[in-house]
């Protein structure tokens, strides 16, 4: 439990105020007036994710719908003895908190993207049979409507009408003319509960009625005439039975709250909290807080920090200058050098150059974070799980108990040594001040060398160059200074690790009015030993900036470089998309050609059967050459005639295999060669080295050919096709490619197999063959070819 006059010193009071403004309720606000941190990390995560679920949904444009409620938990426990009945106006109170959870109980129950905000018990509850009938009882006024019941409804419609002929009634009185000439006016009025007409006081008795009232003049009575007293008493009965019908219905109103009472109140407990959540998320969006790291490890990394106080103040003045964000990080052990991180940290710098301001930014932001709060830091920070949050700030000296301001400072120092430990974060401001420089200095070290020692996280201000100097010369601690401008002697209100500050108290006091003659007096006392010291810092902040300006520009070539490489790699993937398009492009127009030129070889072929040998030759050889010329590589030249003799191997293109050259005609640059038992004559433009080793015999005696493609190991000879686990187009493409190959080797009879499957393949294979012009006949295989997973044509 972190003490209140921690959280008062640190201003977490005004924080939780500004909070509460977006309260709808008293009850509401007071509830976030008492938020203080949690020690339970699950906890603390649940109140972010929820917080983080509401505005998710506001970015949604998706606002919880709860409207201004009052506290009812006072009237639930006054209604809850037997026989208790609420005022009409209480009962009103209960309204707008039964509308809220009904409007809550439809928004949130079909909702799959909130689970935290649906983990909250009970979840809010429509209580429709309780609402209906106060929404038909109560105006908003609380006056009870005539809805409330028929009774009730009936009674006022007699009553309206009695009264209407009572006035009727009194019209008639009042302008007769024996009874005109006593009025003092001709105006109706109502007197004690009745009718009655205004006679001058001198002529009441000349008008029969009862006298209820006199003017404050004396000159008139107001007197209600004998005619309608019967009128006016049978009223005056309805209005008795009006009252005991309302009693009657407030009585049962108040009833059936009685009964559900401990559900409405547990519900109403929902609604103030879940009022209390968007509150929170309320105030994060206005200020675009983020919810960090919870570390379990002791470390504090604050990125992008501001203070939220400062934050409301610049949002309420537009023109004035943006909060300056500070950037701090504290992590138990010994520093780490590649992350620059320390476990105590101490701030120097000038007097209001913001060092109390950073102090109170640490404790303030780390109070929100534990408290289930976002914090206005970057979402990247880590805040640590503490159990003591410890603070020295301020002049805490008092006259009633004899305490000067080290005196004070003293007591609060051991009473925080009393409870550091390795779970603490401790701020201390001022260190060292309050006494003797060289004394208080010597306490200050002493302080943060046993703080250390403990394994707390500290932070502290001082002004005194000899803690300064202990910091520097000892581990795991580490200077900062908030930042001064020496052109402008004016703070920047920037923190700067590594690297002391300067107090500037001259300049300071300069800029507050002290008079020249007085500084020039101070410096000759400060001599040359404050200069020396100062020398060195501005020679440090001289290094820091010129590394900063450097360390700029490589971030700024590195940026460049990365950005290159994305623009590279997007060309990269321009050039793949191209080249996967031009490969398909130049396959669909390789397989159209291939099929046109299979239906042309097919023709022929059918010719060629029909003895029309020279025609047929001629055409065939001509298509050929145009294919060589059409599909001639650009990277390669066809062998020349006189490099050739008979018995070399050549692989020839439009036949895509190798082949034995049998005689070369240099004169009409032709070549004669054979493939299997085929012989025939090629263009030189139509050979090519060939693509492997001749084949051995055995591998001519026993080829096979390959489902894929059509390759120089492949023989003329192979009389067998597996089409198995193919889809039918891609089978059918093959299967003509493969008759083509097997009548130019000269093949009768081939054996397809396709297997059983389903048997679309087989069907599509037989009745491709039965409409083939190269396949004479067809059946299914014999019990050692495959039976039906097979199917043997037979080639002319």
């Amino acid at each position: 439990m972190i003490p209140t006059d921690t959280l008062l010193r640190l201003e977490f009071d005004k924080v939780l105020q500004a909070v509460a403004r977006h309260a709808r309720s008293r009850t509401t606000a007071a509830a976030v007036a008492a938020m203080a941190p949690l020690r339970d990390s699950t906890a603390i995560r649940t109140h972010w994710g929820r917080i983080e679920e509401i505005r998710g949904l506001a970015r949604q444009r998706i606002s919880l719908s709860i409207g201004r409620f009052d506290d009812i938990r006072p009237l639930l426990d006054e209604v809850r003895p037997d026989g208790a009945i609420l005022a009409p106006l209480s009962l009103l109170q209960f309204i707008p908190v039964l509308e809220s959870l009904a409007a809550l109980a439809r928004q949130l129950a079909p909702r799959q993207d909130i689970p935290l905000l649906r983990s909250i018990d009970p979840q809010p509850e429509a209580m429709d049979d309780i609402l209906e009938p106060l929404s038909a009882t109560l105006d908003d006024e609380g006056n009870i409507l005539d809805s409330a019941s028929r009774e009730l409804a009936e009674i006022r419609r007699a009553k309206r009408t009695l009264a209407a002929r009572v006035r009727r009634k009194l019209e008639e009185i009042v302008r007769k003319h024996e009874t005109a000439i006593f009025l003092q006016d001709d105006f109706i009025t109502i007197r004690s509960g009745r009718w009655v007409i205004p006679v001058r006081m001198d002529s009441k008795g000349m008008v029969p009625g009862v006298v209820h009232d006199v003017s404050s003049s004396g000159e008139t009575a107001f007197m209600e005439p004998l005619e309608i007293i019967p009128f006016v008493n049978e009223l005056e009965n309805l209005t008795a039975e009006e009252k005991a019908e309302e009693i009657r219905i407030l009585r049962r109103l108040s009833a059936w709250i009685r009964e559900d009472a401990d559900r409405i109140a547990a519900c109403f407990g929902t609604l103030v909290e879940l009022d209390r959540l968007d509150c929170l998320a309320a105030y994060a969006e206005r200020f675009a807080m983020a919810v960090p790291e919870l570390s379990d490890d002791g470390r504090l990394r604050l990125l992008s920090a501001r203070h939220p106080l400062l934050l409301s103040l610049r949002a309420d003045q537009p023109d004035a200058p943006p909060v300056v964000p500070l950037e701090i990080e504290l992590t138990t052990g010994t520093e780490t050098p590649e992350r620059e991180t320390s476990q105590v940290i101490v701030i120097s710098g000038p007097n209001a150059g913001g060092k109390t301001i950073a102090l109170k930014t640490v404790g303030l932001i780390t109070l929100m974070a534990l408290s289930g709060m976002a914090i206005p830091a970057s979402p990247s920070s880590t805040v640590p799980l503490l159990d003591h949050l410890l603070v020295d700030m301020g002049d805490e000296q008092s006259i009633e108990q004899s305490l000067s301001t080290f005196s004070a400072h003293a007591a609060a120092m051991a009473r925080i040594l009393g409870q550091a430990d390795q779970r603490s974060l401790v701020l201390l401001d001022e260190l060292g001040t309050g006494t003797e420089p060289l004394q208080g200095a010597a306490i200050g070290c002493a302080v943060l060398n046993e703080l250390r020692r403990r394994g707390a996280l500290v932070i502290a201000t001082t002004h005194l160059t000899e803690i300064v100097g202990f910091v520097q010369r000892t581990p795991a601690m580490r200077n900062a200074g908030m930042e001064f401008d020496s052109s402008t002697w004016t703070p920047r209100y920037r923190l700067v690790m590594g690297e002391p500050g300067q107090s500037h108290a001259l300049e300071t006091a300069r800029r507050y009015g002290l008079p020249e003659p007085v500084l020039a007096f101070a410096r000759e006392l400060l001599g040359d030993s404050g200069t020396a010291f100062a020398g060195v810092i501005d020679e440090l902040r001289v290094k820091r900036d010129h590394l900063a300006t450097e360390l700029a520009g490589l971030q700024a070539e590195r940026a460049r470089l990365a950005t290159r490489e994305r623009e590279l790699e997007q060309q990269r993937g321009e050039l793949e998309e191209l080249r996967r398009t031009v490969i398909e492009q130049g396959r669909d127009e390789a397989r159209a050609v291939v099929t046109a030129t299979r239906r042309e070889l097919n023709a022929l072929l059918d010719d060629l059967r029909k003895e029309r040998r020279k025609e047929t030759a001629d055409k065939l050889r001509n298509r050929a050459a145009q294919l060589e010329a059409a599909f001639a590589p650009s990277g390669q030249a066809p062998p020349s005639g006189d490099s050739l003799k008979p018995g070399d191997r050549v692989h020839v293109r439009s036949l895509g295999r190798d082949a034995q050259v049998v005689s070369v005609d240099s004169g009409r640059n032709k070549v004669r060669v054979r493939a299997g038992s085929i012989e025939l004559e090629v263009p030189l433009h139509g050979l090519m080295q060939p693509a492997a080793p001749a084949p051995s015999a055995r591998e001519r005696k026993a080829p096979r050919f390959k489902a894929a493609a059509w390759t120089a190991e492949e023989t003329p000879s192979a009389a067998e096709l597996n089409l198995i686990g193919k889809r039918v187009d891609d089978a059918l493409t093959e299967l003509e490619g493969f008759i083509d190959q097997a009548v130019l080797a000269g093949q009768r009879q081939v054996r397809i197999v396709h297997g059983m499957g389903s048997g679309a393949l087989q069907r599509a294979v037989r009745e491709f063959l039965g409409r083939h012009p190269q396949v004479a006949s067809f059946r299914a295989g014999e019990p050692h070819e495959g039976r039906d997973g097979a199917t043997v044509a037979e080639l002319e």
